[in-house]
C-alpha cells in the first residue's frame, strides 16, 4: 500500500471515530432530556421502627420558689450592713441596722407615758375606797336623821364618780400599754432580720444611706431560695387549650442545651398578666384605653407554673428556658414522615401512596396517631419496611440533577 493511500486511510479513521463521539453525545443528551420525565420523579422513606413526641413549646422565667424583698419599716440611716452580695443567711439572721435613738426616745415616751396613767388609777383607787366608806357612814347616820339626805347623795354620787373615773384610767392604760408596744416594735424594726433561709441576690442600700419609710418600706436586700426554682412558661392562647396541670414538662437552658430538665405542670394562671392593662383595672380612663387598645394588639400568653430542683445551683435567677409541654409520646412504634400524609378523612384516617417492589405506586388508608408534625406515628394500615411517598422532585430539581451528569470524556 503506498503512502497516500495509509494517509486517506488514517483521515478517514479520525472521521469516522470523531463521528462516532459526536453520536454518543447526542444519544446521551437525548436519554437525560428525553427520557428523563419516564422516571417516577418522587421522594420516598421507609416504615420504621422510632419514637413520636407530641408537644407545645413555650418560654419560661426561671426565679426561686422564694423571693422576698426585705425592707425598713422605720426611717433612719443605717448605721451597719451585716451581709454580702451571694451570702447564704438563715431565718433571723441580723442583715442591717437602722439608727435607732429616735425610737429608744419613743419607747422611754411610751413608758413614762403609762406609768403616769397607772399612778393616776392607784390615786383614784384610794379614793374610791375613801368614798366608799363614807357612803356607808352617811347610809348608817341617814337611817338614824343624823344626816340630810342631800349628804347621803353626795356621797353616793362621789363613789359612782371614782368607779368611772377607775374605769375611765384602765382604757388610757391600755391605750399607753398599746404606745409602748408599738414603740417598741419601731425599736425593734431598727434591727433588720432575714424573714427566710436564702441568698443574698440584691443589695439596694448601702451603709450610712438613710431610708424613708413613710411612705413605702425601702428595699434594703433581697432574698431568694436557690435550692428549689420556680418555672413561669408562657403558653399561647393557640396551645393553652391543650394544656392542663399534671402533664409532664421538661426543658434546658440556652447556656446548657444538653441537659434536660424533667418536672411536671403544676398549675396554669387563670388569666395573662396583660390583664392590669385592662379598662375596668386601671385607674385612669384615657391610659386604660390607650394601654387596651395597645394590647389587644399584641399576642396573648397565659402562665404555666411548675417547680424544679436545683441542688447543684446551675439554675439561676432569670434564666430563660425552652420548656417543652409534652401532650403525648409512643416509644418503638411504626413511625413514617408527617408529609407523606395526604387530606385526612372524615372517619379519621389519612391516604398515604406506597411504592410497591415493582415501582407501582397505590393508595392506602393508614391510622394515625401522635404527629408533631415532622413524624407521624402508624397505628394500623402499613407494616415495617413499607416504601411511602413523601414527597415528589420539582422540575427544577430534576432538571438540576440532570445537568450535573454531563456527557462522557470525548477521545480518540
Amino acid at each position: 500500500m503506498t503512502t497516500d493511500k495509509k494517509s486517506r486511510l488514517r483521515r478517514r479513521l479520525l472521521i469516522l471515530g470523531g463521528l462516532l463521539v459526536i453520536v454518543a453525545a447526542v444519544a446521551y443528551a437525548y436519554r437525560d432530556r428525553f427520557l428523563a420525565d419516564d422516571k417516577p420523579n418522587i421522594m420516598t422513606a421507609v416504615v420504621t421502627k422510632g419514637d413520636v413526641e407530641e408537644s407545645v413549646l413555650a418560654t419560661g422565667l426561671l426565679k426561686p420558689v422564694k423571693l422576698v424583698a426585705v425592707g425598713a419599716q422605720v426611717s433612719g440611716r443605717i448605721t451597719s450592713l451585716k451581709v454580702k452580695l451571694g451570702e447564704q443567711v438563715k431565718k433571723g439572721d441580723l442583715i442591717a441596722e437602722i439608727d435607732s435613738i429616735t425610737q429608744q426616745y419613743d419607747l422611754r415616751t411610751a413608758e413614762a407615758t403609762l406609768a403616769n396613767v397607772k399612778a393616776q388609777k392607784v390615786e383614784k383607787e384610794a379614793t374610791l375606797v375613801l368614798a366608799k366608806q363614807t357612803l356607808n357612814r352617811q347610809r348608817r347616820m341617814v337611817a338614824q336623821n343624823a344626816v340630810s339626805q342631800a349628804d347621803f347623795d353626795t356621797a353616793e354620787a362621789d363613789v359612782k364618780t371614782a368607779e368611772a373615773q377607775i374605769t375611765a384610767l384602765e382604757a388610757q392604760i391600755v391605750e399607753a400599754e398599746v404606745a409602748v408596744e408599738n414603740a417598741q416594735a419601731d425599736l425593734d424594726y431598727t434591727k433588720i432580720t432575714a424573714p427566710i433561709e436564702g441568698t443574698v441576690l440584691w443589695i439596694s442600700s448601702q451603709e450610712g444611706q438613710t431610708v424613708n419609710a413613710s411612705q413605702s418600706a425601702p428595699t434594703i436586700v433581697i432574698l431568694g431560695q436557690l435550692d428549689i426554682m420556680t418555672v413561669r412558661a408562657e403558653i399561647s392562647e393557640a396551645d393553652i387549650v391543650n394544656v392542663e396541670p399534671g402533664q409532664p414538662v421538661y426543658f434546658t437552658i440556652l447556656g446548657e442545651p444538653g441537659r434536660r430538665y424533667d418536672s411536671t405542670l403544676e398549675s396554669i394562671e387563670p388569666a395573662p398578666e396583660s390583664i392590669t392593662s385592662d379598662s375596668l383595672v386601671s385607674s385612669s380612663s384615657s391610659s386604660s384605653s390607650s394601654s387596651s387598645s395597645s394590647s389587644s394588639s399584641e399576642a396573648i400568653y397565659y402562665n404555666g407554673i411548675f417547680n424544679v430542683p436545683n441542688p447543684d445551683g446551675k439554675l439561676r435567677t432569670y434564666m430563660t428556658a425552652e420548656v417543652h409541654i409534652i401532650l403525648g409520646q409512643a416509644k418503638d412504634v411504626l413511625t413514617i414522615p408527617a408529609s407523606a400524609l395526604g387530606k385526612q378523612a372524615s372517619d379519621g384516617s389519612y391516604t398515604v401512596q406506597v411504592l410497591a417492589a415493582d415501582g407501582t405506586i397505590s393508595s392506602r388508608k393508614v391510622e394515625i396517631g401522635l404527629n408533631d408534625k415532622v413524624t407521624a406515628e402508624v397505628k394500623s394500615g402499613l407494616k415495617e419496611g413499607d416504601r411511602v411517598v413523601s414527597g415528589r422532585l420539582t422540575t427544577a430539581s430534576v432538571t438540576q440533577s440532570s445537568s450535573r451528569r454531563g456527557p462522557p470524556p470525548m477521545g480518540l
